[in-house]
């Protein structure tokens, strides 16, 4: 297949409105399908594609993604995207747990309420030491999570690009937390103090969820910093102005 085969691919992925690192997985699969059309049936290009595309052509009927997209997106791109999304988010959730455990193991290792606002904060801080520890060291591949690669004057989004306002926001909400003490959690099981139950349970549960959204958008960083090598090829196109 030449160059101009493949771009006439792309060009059709892209009036789609996939995601980037979708386009990329579709189209080999794509180029494989056409591929074998031309060999076992002795099709020309543009006949096989045709085929192809109309294979796909249900594929591509718009669904809602409420959760994540505020716009209707491709089926095949809500189906991709959930299945990642949702081992993410099953990760997310176990380490989730087991950090709520260490919580309330350190309600039981500390001596006074003082010790465990410590430990409270030091929990929560760690969270927001590992989103800027990201951050930082991972500077060179900062110039990829900017949603601002084009093809021919269509800017084109990654799926994961989608979720950098979540780290933003996990991370300001962290630094909140990290100015409460958490004192409500320790009178519950240390001090036997069952005054208010409300707020105990939100003094859990509340760096609970911030926590699993700090989990999640780490993994969600690392899964797009390894979908780069598979995006290198056309991101070096798109940062030469191409």
């Amino acid at each position: 297949m030449n160059t101009l085969q493949e771009h006439k691919i792309t060009d059709y992925l892209v009036s789609r409105n996939l995601s980037l690192d979708i386009q990329i997985e579709i189209k080999d699969h794509m180029i494989h399908q056409i591929m074998d059309l031309q060999l076992e049936e002795n099709l020309s290009f543009e006949d096989a594609f045709s085929k192809v595309k109309e294979s796909w052509k249900d594929e591509f009927i718009t669904a809602n993604y409420w959760m994540f997209f505020r716009e209707p997106i491709p089926l095949i791109a809500k189906k991709v995207i959930r299945e990642k999304y949702n081992k993410l988010l099953k990760k997310s959730f176990l380490t989730g747990l087991l950090f709520l455990g260490v919580n309330i193991l350190l309600i039981y290792l500390a001596n006074n309420a003082d010790t465990y606002s410590f430990l409270f904060k030091g929990l929560n801080g760690m969270f927001l030491l590992a989103l800027a520890a990201v951050w930082i060291l991972n500077f060179k591949i900062r110039q990829y999570m900017k949603p601002d690669f084009k093809y021919k004057g269509k800017c084109l989004y990654t799926m994961y690009q989608q979720n950098m306002g979540l780290m933003f926001l996990c991370a300001l909400s962290m630094l909140q937390m990290m100015m409460r003490d958490g004192h409500y959690a320790y009178q519950f099981f240390r001090e036997q103090n069952h005054a208010d139950n409300f707020m105990m349970m939100t003094t859990l549960l509340i760096p609970f969820l911030l926590q699993t959204g700090v989990i999640f958008t780490l993994l969600n960083f690392y899964e797009h910093k390894k979908n780069l090598l598979k995006m290198h090829d056309f991101l070096t196109l798109t940062t030469d102005g191409k």
